[in-house]
C-alpha cells in the first residue's frame, strides 16, 4: 500500500518532526518506508534516515508498507504535524 504526503512547512522535514514520525513508525508491527518521489526508500523508524531525505517545503514523500494499519498510523502521524498535509486531504491510504 502507498500514501503520498506533501511537506507543507516552510522549515521542511526537520529533526523534531522526524523524531515524532520515527517514534510512531518504531511502534508499528510492519516496516514502513519513506522516499522522495524519485528516490531510494528509507526506514520511517529512523530519524537520521528521514533527515537524509532533505525534504524542504512542497516535497512529495511516498510512504509504503505491507500493513495498511501501520501505513495509516505513520501517515496520520505525518499529517498531524504542523506543516504536513496528506495529498488526499484526509491522511488516508491511496488506492
Amino acid at each position: 500500500m502507498i500514501v503520498t504526503v506533501l511537506v507543507g512547512s516552510a522549515s521542511g522535514l526537520h529533526a523534531r518532526a522526524a523524531a515524532r514520525v520515527a517514534a510512531v513508525a518504531a511502534s508499528c508491527q510492519s516496516p514502513v518506508w519513506v522516499r522522495r518521489d524519485d528516490g531510494k526508500p528509507v526506514p520511517a523508524d529512523s530519524v537520521l534516515s528521514l533527515l537524509t531525505l532533505a525534504a524542504p517545503y512542497g516535497t512529495e514523500l511516498v510512504l509504503e508498507s505491507s500493513s495498511v494499519v501501520d501505513l495509516s498510523l505513520v501517515a496520520q502521524a505525518i499529517a498531524a504535524h504542523d506543516g504536513f498535509v496528506a495529498s488526499d486531504g484526509l491522511g488516508g491510504v491511496d488506492g
